[in-house]
């Protein structure tokens, strides 16, 4: 079955297809970074209007790369939630648009659970079950997963999540759009030793996340020391530290709490350096194993919507003709595949 992936929750346009039988044929991804980088941040009816433009051309780009033309394709799968609602409806329309003039069958997939997907595609998946720790721009959360549709969730986010924080921590540091990736190179340049921030919510059980305090505290630390050449590369060594540490102490609770050994790591978040360099130390010393998926796919991507979508549709799953998106959409109200 040769399912046609799109994604468009956010800022990020991704179209790929997957073959049910010979795996990833081809993805194509744009990205919206330079448009929203003179706003700080995703600019919502900008992201939706650029979806617009974008869509089409990458699919057709995807198409010749796979050497498939549009008879080819046997099923839809588009971004159905949690994400912006207008970016979404771009998506589910060209989708469900797409499905229905070709006579095949359309699904809408979890955005989420695309990203948790992601590392079974690659060529030494892991198995079920597994913990999966999700960590994104709008999302950090801890997940047992069971199998496809089987999620538990273990830890949420109350508040910022992990790349909401690097994000906003970069702009205070006057780092430019997009924050993480900037935040992680200044950090390099930082002394480990000079400031040490708070490890939110590490003091109490649990495995929920907030990272809006520590936000706080990177304000209060820069303010302090902003006439300093060195306190920004150090500030922000001192925030990274602090969130790597949050989500490596959490993830060694999930796996004490739940007694798997197998980690998955998906999300924008999880392509930075030090907290894949922490989880492999820290995996390898339980005798367990850290799954991660390819860099390009860490960040939003039509293959993950693709691959899920795939799963879901030859279980027999289907949308109705009505296109239907969801802004916020819970993980665990998904269906058992």
């Amino acid at each position: 079955m040769r399912v046609l992936g799109i994604e468009s929750s956010c800022d990020e346009t991704g179209l790929a297809l997957y073959d049910s039988e010979a795996g990833l044929l081809a993805h194509a991804l744009h990205s919206q970074v330079a448009m929203h980088a003179d706003y700080g941040g995703v600019v919502p009816e900008l992201a939706s209007r650029d979806h617009v433009r974008r869509i089409l051309p990458l699919m057709n780009q995807v198409l010749e790369e796979a050497g498939v033309d549009r008879a080819g394709i046997d099923g839809v799968a588009y971004t159905a939630g949690p994400g912006l609602i207008g970016a979404l409806l771009v998506g589910a329309s060209v989708g469900r648009s797409l499905a229905w003039g070709l006579d095949v069958p359309a699904v809408g997939v979890h955005h989420m659970e695309g990203h948790l997907l992601a590392p079974l595609l690659e060529a030494d998946p892991p198995e079920f079950p597994f913990v999966a720790l999700l960590v994104s721009g709008g999302h950090s959360m801890l997940v047992r997963v069971e199998g496809v549709g089987r999620y538990a969730l273990l830890g949420d986010s109350l508040d910022d999540a992990a790349g909401e924080a690097f994000d906003k921590t970069a702009k205070l540091l006057e780092l430019g759009y997009p924050g993480g990736p900037a935040v992680a190179r200044l950090a390099e340049q930082g002394d480990p030793t000079r400031f040490r921030f708070p490890r939110p919510m590490t003091d109490r059980p649990g495995l929920d996340f907030s990272f809006s305090g520590l936000k706080t505290f990177t304000l209060n630390t820069w303010q302090a020391h902003r006439d300093e050449e060195q306190a920004r590369a150090d500030i922000a060594r001192a925030f990274q530290d602090a969130v790597v540490d949050t989500l490596l102490i959490k993830c060694r609770r999930a796996l004490d709490e739940t007694g798997l050994d197998r980690l998955v790591v998906a999300g924008g978040v999880g392509a930075n350096r030090a907290l894949r360099q922490g989880l492999e130390t820290m995996l390898e010393k339980r005798g367990g194993r850290v799954y991660f998926p390819r860099l390009e796919f860490c960040t939003d991507n039509g293959a993950m919507i693709a691959f899920a979508g795939c799963l879901r549709l030859q279980a027999g799953q289907v949308e109705t003709p009505a296109i239907e998106v969801r802004a916020r959409w819970p993980l665990e109200e998904l269906p058992a595949v």
